[in-house]
């Protein structure tokens, strides 16, 4: 049930560093809450909490999970203890921006600020509205999936059917979560209206050319758009700075969608007959490779920085920050490839690969910071989403569902392995840049 915050505080006039411990705890609470409905991680949720409240003058302590928040506020000898929670989860990265922008604001002028100014500033973050569409997210999910199908090793056939299928996809998730739908039937319904038309696309396209029936690969691709890497990364991270509770529940909740997205693809994929053959060879020479992969993984970025909400300049900047980090991990996965003609013996391990490109990203989002204003969990993780192995994801379901145990295993253990390196390469490049996040208090 959602709270009427200006209900609920006794001093709406007062100053807030003078109010009761109760309305200090609501503001307090309050701020916690619309940084946990961002999607951000535990380590934010909680920093944000404990810089409000030393604005007002009070001790907390609180335990996050992935959609509630227990606080305790303590004064002098008087202490108050409060829940809130989340109906559902979420990323709005426009959010977490505007939270940042909050909490400066109320580091300068806080102790200025009535209880009921502070609930005003907060009116004014809850009630910002999407800065994007339906519409505008079926696109986003569109190339950023069409680009994703390119740098797995996709041609054109592929990326434009992709292109359909992940466009026409989100844009039944959107349409059925702005209904207040759950999650998981949101995502089953775009996984699946996802196969589907890219086979419809590809149908298509074989009137044209009969040959397109062999690009069949790429519905993979489609389905790519519902790969929860915003939790996934969040989830390393938490649990890095060992928030447990939040850092497991994130970890389950993005198993739990991969589960149903990778079973809802296979039942279609049985349905229709589908299967997920390798791709053809693209037969690209080493640096137009490297431009068009520099070229498709901004896109890629940026459109999920879309979908994640994110202002275009924001989405631009983590689409540059990503075209630099995703070529260089993909590089140096294809120096074995390109090795006798680049004068080099072996290449590097993707796993390696992986955590080399999120360190990349993360030193490359500090360096943003210098000069703009974004903050730094928005430019990062979108910007290593891209990396997330869906394609290894999925395989290793569809393996599973057909009792090839060995080639579920070997696909399976790989994308573990890069999932896991990804926060703890991002993790590296934060300890490295912030003394606050190395330290423990």
């Amino acid at each position: 049930m959602q709270a009427i915050w200006h209900e609920v505080v006794s001093a709406g006039d007062e100053l807030a560093v003078d109010a009761p411990l109760a309305d200090k705890s609501t503001i307090i609470c309050r701020t916690g809450q619309l940084m946990l409905a961002s999607g951000t991680g535990a380590w934010r949720v909680r920093d944000s909490m404990n810089r409000v409240a030393r604005v007002l003058g009070v001790t907390v302590h609180v335990d996050l999970s992935l959609l509630s928040i227990e606080c305790t506020c303590i004064e002098g000898h008087e202490s108050f203890s409060e829940v809130v929670s989340l109906p559902t989860t979420g990323v709005n990265t426009h959010r977490i921006w505007l939270m940042e922008d909050y909490i400066h604001e109320i580091e300068t002028q806080g102790a200025e600020l009535t209880v009921r100014g502070f609930h005003n500033l907060l009116d004014v973050v809850e009630k910002s509205n999407p800065d994007y569409g339906c519409l505008q997210l079926g696109l986003a999910a569109a190339c950023a999936c069409g680009a994703f199908v390119f740098l797995l090793g996709g041609g054109p056939f592929e990326m434009l059917c992709a292109f359909v299928g992940a466009g026409m996809g989100n844009y039944m998730r959107v349409k059925m979560l702005a209904r207040k739908l759950g999650q998981f039937s949101c995502i089953s319904c775009g996984v699946a209206t996802a196969c589907v038309c890219y086979l419809a696309a590809l149908t298509f396209l074989a009137h044209f050319d009969p040959a397109a029936m062999n690009h069949e690969a790429g519905y993979i691709g489609a389905m790519l758009f519902v790969i929860p890497g915003f939790p996934l990364i969040t989830a390393g991270l938490d649990i890095a700075k060992l928030d447990m509770r939040s850092g497991i529940e994130r970890l389950v909740y993005a198993i739990s969608v991969i589960t149903v997205a990778t079973l809802i693809g296979w039942l279609v994929a049985e349905v229709v007959g589908l299967s997920p053959s390798d791709f053809a060879p693209q037969g690209l020479g080493p640096a137009v490779l490297a431009l068009l992969r520099l070229a498709m993984s901004f896109v890629g970025v940026f459109g999920f920085s879309v979908m994640f909400n994110s202002p275009v300049q924001m989405a631009a900047t983590a689409g540059v920050i990503g075209a630099v980090s995703n070529t260089l991990r993909l590089t140096l996965v294809d120096l074995p490839t390109f090795a006798p003609a680049l004068g080099l013996a072996s290449g590097c391990p993707p796993e390696a690969a992986a955590f080399i490109g999120a360190i990349t990203s993360g030193l490359l989002a500090h360096a943003a910071e210098h000069w703009t204003s974004y903050p730094r969990i928005g430019l990062t993780v979108p910007s290593i989403v891209i990396m997330v192995p869906g394609l290894y994801l999925y395989r290793a379901m569809y393996y599973m569902c057909i009792f090839d145990t060995a080639n579920m295993l070997a696909w399976f253990v790989r994308a573990v392995l890069i999932v896991a390196f990804l926060p703890v390469g991002l993790g590296v490049a934060r300890t490295f840049t912030d003394p606050r996040w190395r330290k423990t208090s």
